[in-house]
């Protein structure tokens, strides 16, 4: 389980990191905007565009009663089918946009709410599946999509390691034989000391599954740091412009940073390489640079070579300096002149 297949790009470590730009409510309402954002993100680079597949009354319903208003954060005080109303995008959106994913080369999927999304994503030829967090403890819904036979992106936002298992079983029991599971924090935007980056080798190794980090903090720095403990995969909410307004749009990154972005986590994805000892290429120069032992004073032939003739200085074209001790004391079978590299032809023997 350490490779998973989407679209054709085979996603692990082995490969560079693969960025998922979340559309999310950052439509604005507009079908043309989210066609907009989806060749943004193309251009910037990324591997794939998630959607939402939802309706408000799919994912909650109409209430006025306090358990369906926000309680403190970004979206304080909204009740819960407004604010889902708002963001949803519109059904008859999903097969334009699936339709110019396609043009464009870039995979295009989504986040299911409920069963019916499941269905209208398999008539589209979804080639993968995300379990938003909040959804992780939906166990139906993640059987239902793991019975598709699709790889499966399961974030792990505010959920503990026993209801990460319990999901992880359900997804493999039903059919899943390719999951990604990513770390999240889902704080709307995430302060970095929430993190916990260190948990990202933890889920591979307790799981035997690809991993990554779905990021919800401001800037690019983390999921550089991620890419260092293992992350396969950057999931990053995407907008034209964070200025243009919307849900989602303050902790949403703009194309520009997108594409810093997925310039530093590759850079970061190449500088891990593999344990290496020993010269590389690029330091093939700088070798012969390294302290050797010459002589410092000339030496006339049969003189006893003395602390004040040879020392450990550059280049290394010379005996290791480890050898001084062995040098001082012994007799110059011939001339040294100083600047000469010290080798054991110089020295008569004892």
């Amino acid at each position: 389980m350490q490779q998973v297949t989407i679209a054709g790009r085979t996603i692990g470590r082995d490969h560079r990191p693969y960025v998922i730009a979340e559309l999310s409510a950052n439509h604005n309402g507009s079908l043309e905007r989210a066609m907009d954002i989806m060749r943004a993100a193309k251009k910037a680079g990324a591997d794939a565009l998630k959607l939402q597949s939802y309706r408000a009354d799919t994912i909650t319903i109409d209430h006025d009663g306090p358990d369906f208003r926000v309680k403190g954060g970004l979206w304080d005080g909204a009740r819960l089918y407004d604010l889902y109303e708002q963001a949803a995008m519109p059904w008859d959106w999903h097969q334009p946009l699936f339709e110019l994913g396609r043009e464009l080369g870039i995979a295009v999927f989504s986040s299911p709410f409920d069963h019916t999304a499941v269905d209208m994503l398999e008539q589209l030829g979804a080639p993968a599946y995300k379990i938003a967090s909040l959804e992780l403890i939906d166990i139906p819904l993640i059987e239902y999509v793991a019975r598709t036979g699709k790889p499966m992106i399961m974030s792990t936002g505010a959920s503990e390691l026993g209801e990460i298992a319990e999901a992880v079983a359900a997804a493999r029991k039903a059919g899943c034989r390719e999951l990604i599971l990513l770390k999240c924090t889902s704080g709307y935007p995430t302060p970095p000391t929430e993190s916990n980056l260190r948990t990202i080798p933890h889920l591979a190794e307790m799981f035997d599954c690809v991993v990554g980090l779905s990021d919800h903090t401001m800037g690019t720095a983390v999921p550089v740091a991620a890419t260092a403990l293992g992350s396969a995969v950057v999931e990053k909410h995407f907008t034209l412009a964070r200025a243009d307004g919307g849900v989602d749009s303050a902790f949403s990154l703009e194309p520009a940073e997108l594409g810093q972005m997925i310039e530093a986590v590759n850079v970061a994805w190449d500088a891990l390489g593999a344990v290496h000892y020993g010269p590389t290429a690029s330091e093939a120069g700088i070798r012969p640079l390294r302290r050797s032992l010459y002589v410092v004073k000339d030496v006339k032939a049969g003189e006893k070579i003395g602390p004040e003739h040879v020392r450990s200085i550059r280049p290394g074209k010379g005996l290791a300096p480890k050898h001084l001790p062995e040098v001082i004391g012994r007799i110059a079978a011939r001339d040294l002149a100083r600047g000469t590299a010290v080798d054991w032809t110089m020295f008569a023997a004892n």
